[in-house]
């Protein structure tokens, strides 16, 4: 299973565009998050050589705009992906995806297809899907996010999914925390049996700097250009 990062704060490559928000694509035709705006998004797509045309899906974490964003443009290329949103999105976004290409409501855990799976809404306030992936490794969770918190996000992807957590990679939303909380929420992390994380985004970059400190050979820097192959 190949991961890709297509959007983020931070870039590895100096050809490609960084900008605050976040996309992520899973195999070839799953698109987690939208980024903030469609013209870095679509750029750095082509720039990586990735066939926008090839998108089957789009799995969006929350309604903020630094993850929603590309959506419009994204479908402005005449792709009909199916979009699957948490059942919390405002309406009026909901019907203009509708109109435009067929949108799934999610509210609990939802397979969307063999080996990928949607957390469901996880928190009231900002109400957050992560994505879990099946893979020779163990779980992967991709969090947009995790608003909810990251911690409270996983244990629900290992809940809904089964299985050991062999990476936990995207927004963390710890910007701003001092080193103490964060170094609890890595201890939470050990209990849940997370291997590997690969922090970016929201994380901050206090909490990065902890998670490398902690997580060693098994932290992995993470940015735009970003390509993990975990296996089938």
């Amino acid at each position: 299973m190949k991961l890709t990062i297509v959007y983020d704060n931070k870039t590895l490559d100096p050809n490609l565009a960084s900008a605050w928000g976040f996309s992520c694509l899973i195999g070839e035709d799953l698109l987690f998050d939208t980024g903030g705006d469609s013209r870095t998004l679509l750029s750095n797509m082509a720039q990586m050589g990735i066939d926008v045309e090839g998108i089957k899906t789009v799995v969006l974490s929350h309604a903020h705009g630094d993850h929603t964003g590309g959506l419009g443009g994204l479908l402005a290329t005449g792709i009909r992906p199916t979009v699957y949103v948490p059942r919390s999105f405002p309406t009026r976004f909901k019907a203009d995806v509708r109109s435009l290409t067929t949108l799934v409501e999610v509210h609990g855990p939802v397979e969307i297809r063999p080996g990928i799976h949607t957390t469901g809404e996880v928190g009231r306030g900002i109400a957050e899907q992560a994505l879990t992936v099946e893979t020779s490794q163990g779980l992967v969770v991709v969090t947009g996010c995790a608003h909810p918190g990251v911690v409270k996000m996983v244990r629900r992807a290992k809940e809904s999914a089964g299985g050991k957590v062999y990476l936990v990679m995207g927004g963390f939303h710890l910007g701003g925390m001092s080193r103490r909380p964060i170094k609890q929420i890595i201890a939470d992390f050990r209990q849940l049996g997370v291997q590997k994380v690969a922090p970016c985004h929201c994380t901050g970059d206090r909490a990065i700097r902890v998670f490398a400190e902690e997580y060693g050979d098994d932290f992995i820097d993470n940015g735009v250009g970003l390509v993990l192959d975990i296996g089938p």
